[in-house]
């Protein structure tokens, strides 16, 4: 029990890592979900055709509407994220680019106040103001 609280976890869970360790030795202290396969993985063979579907028959469609075609016409029930990045990953679509920065900013002006001469205003009273204020 003094192990649990050092290590942060109940007593039944350093019960099973030190029959497994006794069992197992290191091996059977790493996480047993890592060796599984998901029960999620979509098949070779399924990909494979998902590929195949778009290079041959579907090719001029995005991959919203690619993905409406697999599920209305062959039945095949694919997320949609999954369906864009195989299909990215294949190199059939092309990734999104990378949106820049919000708003590009102007370099500063050496000397202060020099943002008002470059106005375009050619108001002759606005050309006096401007100057006067900045000197």
């Amino acid at each position: 029990m003094e192990a649990a609280e050092i290590i942060g976890v109940c007593d039944r869970t350093t019960r099973g890592m030190r029959e497994r360790y006794q069992e197992f030795a290191y091996d059977g202290l790493f996480d047993q979900r890592r060796r599984k396969l998901s029960i999620l993985r979509v098949p070779m063979e399924q990909a494979e055709r998902v590929l195949a579907l778009y290079r041959e028959t579907h090719f001029d469609l995005n991959v919203k509407h690619f993905h409406e075609k697999l599920r209305e016409e062959h039945g095949m029930e694919l997320s949609y994220t999954w369906v864009k990045q195989a299909l990215q990953s294949a190199g059939l679509v092309a990734r999104r680019k990378k949106r820049g920065s919000h708003q590009r900013r102007r370099p500063r002006r050496p000397l202060p106040g020099m943002l008002l001469h470059i106005d375009g205003s050619k108001h002759r009273w606005f050309l006096t103001i401007a100057t006067t204020i900045c000197w």
